[in-house]
């Protein structure tokens, strides 16, 4: 792994408006500076964004004092996004908005394609990931019906183009690259399984794709899934989940890492959903067919960690999962925000099996209503090579201590 691999994103920021006097809202303004603070971080290739409004989110370009210009990437909610090459640790840069300056007309940098019910989504040409937004078909004639499933990631690629997930897995059919599920559950006095699909208590479909897009700095969506009971006829709702990725324009293939985030949020349809203590259920990955057996697995935690007996129902603040492919070492981090339900939260990590999973109910009973939502923030870092604990570390702290951002009019 590279060094260009330590950089920051920004999901916050904060907007200030100047003066509300009624002599100030006549005055016409000269221009707007967007001020960025790097913290106590030193930052690179940092992705920040700002808080704009209405003919502010026209822009498509900031100017930086020394005059060069960067790609401004404004989504539907009116935030707007850019990247920062560098940022000393205490410093500060500031961008003057361009509002003449037309987008590029080029191809997005960070790009998604439809195509039969699959979103795939790369960086500069690169593929990165695949989302199912339908349920995909059944890669090996024995599968039962009942293990179909839409909603969840798959294949995750490498910087180098190996397959760094597995669909469908040969001794865990219900395993599917990286998903969300929940196992051990009370809903109405029943017991869905939403995780172990094949006993047909419960499943998990996808809803509707409300949002999708690319850009220079971002492609992403935004799903909506449904978790069924099936213990009772006719089937009934029990959560509304949606997932909200986003693919930065941040490294790429000659960088040596992809790095995407993925927020879930979960509320009740109705009736409280309670999650019994067990040793899984909640964010899922599993890793390629050829890590299967236990020395063929390379695992390592925050905490450095690297055997997976002993990792298994630790909280670290993030956990890789890796091993060779085609011959060659790959893997994936995935750090949890410290902002998530019950964060660190613990982890289940299989002993024989290239399969691990975030797991708030190992640490006791809690349950999802709609008064109380549940929700959990994650970050993958994809790269090829061993893992270097350090410059993960530094990125968990990115992560969790973002750069600020702050609007300037001036008159």
């Amino acid at each position: 792994m590279k060094s260009s691999l330590t950089f920051s994103l920004f999901l916050g920021g904060s907007l200030l408006l100047g003066s509300s006097s009624h002599a100030a809202e006549k005055r016409t303004p000269k221009s707007f500076t967007v001020v960025v603070g790097a913290g106590p971080l030193t930052r690179s290739n940092t992705v920040a964004s700002v808080e704009l409004q209405g003919a502010l989110t026209q822009a498509r370009w900031l100017k930086s004092q020394d005059g060069k210009r960067t790609a401004l990437q404004v989504d539907s909610s009116g935030r707007g996004w850019f990247l920062i090459p560098r940022l000393a640790a205490g410093a500060t840069q500031s961008y003057e908005l361009d509002l003449k300056r037309k987008p590029s007309s080029g191809r997005p940098e960070c790009e998604l394609e439809f195509s039969a019910g699959e979103l795939q989504l790369s960086v500069r040409r690169h593929p990165a990931f695949t989302y199912h937004h339908e349920p995909a078909e059944l890669p090996r004639p024995d599968i039962q019906p009942i293990y179909k499933r839409g909603g969840y990631i798959h294949p995750l690629f490498s910087p180098s183009g190996l397959q760094i997930t597995d669909d469908y897995s040969t001794n865990h059919t219900h395993h599917h690259g990286i998903w969300s599920a929940w196992t051990k559950t009370v809903f109405e006095g029943r017991h869905p399984d939403f995780w172990n699909m094949g006993d047909g208590k419960g499943t998990v479909t996808p809803v509707a794709l409300e949002e999708s897009w690319d850009g220079p700095i971002h492609c992403g969506f935004r799903s909506r899934l449904r978790y069924y009971d099936l213990s009772t006829t006719p089937r009934r709702a029990a959560l509304e989940e949606t997932w909200e990725a986003r693919l930065y324009g941040v490294g790429g293939r000659k960088a040596g890492y992809f790095l995407f985030d993925l927020d879930i949020r979960q509320t009740a349809t109705a009736s409280p959903l309670e999650l019994l203590t067990y040793l899984y259920g909640g964010l899922g990955f599993r890793g390629n067919e050829e890590w299967n057996g236990a020395s063929n697995t390379v695992f390592l935690t925050s905490e450095g960690i690297t055997d997976r007996i002993k990792a298994h129902a630790t909280h670290p603040r993030w956990c890789y999962i890796g091993g060779k492919v085609e011959g060659k070492q790959t893997g994936v981090a995935i750090l949890c925000h410290g902002d998530s339900f019950r964060a660190p939260q613990p982890v289940r990590v299989h002993p024989s099996e290239p399969f691990f999973c975030y797991a708030p109910p190992q640490a006791g009973d809690f349950q999802i209503t709609r008064e109380k939502p549940y929700a959990a923030h994650y970050r993958f870092v994809t790269f090829d090579g061993q893992p270097n604990a350090d410059r993960l570390n530094d990125i968990w702290e990115d992560y969790n201590r973002p750069v600020t951002t702050e609007l300037k009019i001036l008159y």
